[in-house]
């Protein structure tokens, strides 16, 4: 499965864990997902997705229906 947000693309990061002695393994930054039914009292219907909890909040502040029409506008995703 893989750890990319639906909607705003966030994915894995890398980078360092680093010891007190300075010494540097690799280590990856996971984006904080999660899945979520919502309904689209607008179409009249559910979806699940899965989100990152930053584009949670925008959801909960704009509205599942407008923050997706944002996204099309900007063509990351297509509503069918």
């Amino acid at each position: 499965m893989s750890k990319i947000c639906d909607l705003t693309g966030k994915k894995p990061l890398t980078g360092n864990h680093v010891s007190h002695s300075h010494h540097k393994t690799k280590r990856r930054f996971l984006p904080n997902l999660q899945k979520k039914k919502f309904f689209i009292p607008e179409l009249d219907q559910w979806i699940s997705l899965k989100v990152s909890t930053s584009a949670m909040r925008t959801i909960n502040k704009k509205g599942i229906y407008k923050y997706l029409k944002e996204l099309e506008k900007k063509g990351q995703i297509k509503i069918s």
